[in-house]
């Protein structure tokens, strides 16, 4: 039995070695918070963008983290970082990154001086799931070192929080996070906007359809704007329509291809199952990042090719 259980021991760690395995080069199609510059020699083990999401900022009150809930568009990067520098190292270089770029440090945190312990209130279950990190990220260590630092600052007329958790996984683990602070955008899509798009260009950007990165499930907020969608349908029952899914160029192709399809698909059938829209009316096609309205050079400008557009048939 005793053997059993050794086997089952080692190879749980290979298993956890290799999902875990440190990389040489930065995984494909992330890149670096643009006001922020990486940790000399990091390298990028993990990337998420949302155009609009919840984020959880700490506030220290009474001896007690108290969580600030805050909404805007949320990068976020994981790196690693040389066996050779120190969790001090690390924090240092970007409290004085962070102040050089125009950032105010307003928290910083270890676990000599936090009320609670960061490693499993912030990235595992406890302090209910605050700032959760997803499948397929690097979970740090449960226990051991650790430093979080918090930063706010104005750039372009926007609110900007820089949020960094520094701790360990074999090796410094650097979970950056960057919030721009901004109200969903709401209704963006109207029939009016829509009948405009077709008249003038005989297609238009549904926006307000939102979905989670690299999901086809529509989210529960993109309800206003599918009403709208609706209503232009049904004011034009005469025509019909393609709903056609782009993304932008990041990752697989033939993978983004599957995505906008399905995603198309899954406008078509929300439209068609509970808002009223004839099948007949829409039929639904994925371009993957065929057909780009700008450059995919910038987040600024992929967050604008991942879309979903009506095309008047």
């Amino acid at each position: 039995m005793k053997k059993i259980k050794l086997f089952f021991a080692v190879v749980t760690l290979i298993i956890s070695s290799n999902s875990y395995s440190q990389r040489t080069s930065d995984i494909e199609g992330a890149n670096d918070y643009p006001l922020v510059s990486r940790f000399k020699g990091s390298v990028i083990q993990w990337y998420d963008q949302k155009n609009f999401d919840k984020y959880y900022l700490l506030e220290l009150k009474d001896q007690k983290l108290v969580p600030k809930e805050i909404e805007g568009s949320i990068t976020r990067i994981q790196y690693s970082a040389g066996k050779e520098h120190s969790l001090a190292e690390i924090s240092k270089s970007y409290e004085t990154v962070l102040k050089d770029a125009g950032f105010t440090v307003s928290l910083t945190l270890d676990e000599s001086n936090s009320p609670g312990n960061l490693n499993e209130q912030l990235y595992f279950s406890e302090f209910n799931g605050l700032n959760s990190l997803p499948g397929g990220s690097v979970k740090p260590d449960h226990n051991g070192k650790w430093n979080y630092i918090e930063a706010g600052g104005q750039k372009d007329g926007k609110d900007i929080f820089i949020v960094l958790y520094i701790t360990n996984r074999d090796w410094p683990l650097i979970t950056f996070d960057a919030i721009e602070v901004k109200n969903m955008e709401s209704g963006l899509v109207t029939a009016q906007k829509i009948d405009n798009g077709i008249s003038s260009s005989g297609h238009a950007v549904l926006s307000g359809v939102y979905f989670d990165s690299g999901k086809s499930t529509i989210k529960p907020e993109s309800g206003e704007a599918l009403k709208n969608i609706a209503n232009y349908l049904k004011s034009h029952p005469d025509k019909k329509y393609f709903i056609v899914g782009h993304t932008d160029n990041t990752g697989d192709f033939q993978a983004n291809m599957t995505l906008s399809e399905n995603r198309a698909k899954a406008t078509s059938n929300e439209l068609t199952t509970n808002y009223g829209i004839d099948s007949n009316q829409i039929q639904t096609y994925g371009v993957a990042s065929l057909a780009p309205v700008t450059s995919n050079r910038t987040d600024e400008g992929k967050a604008r090719n991942r879309r979903i557009e009506i095309v008047e048939q």
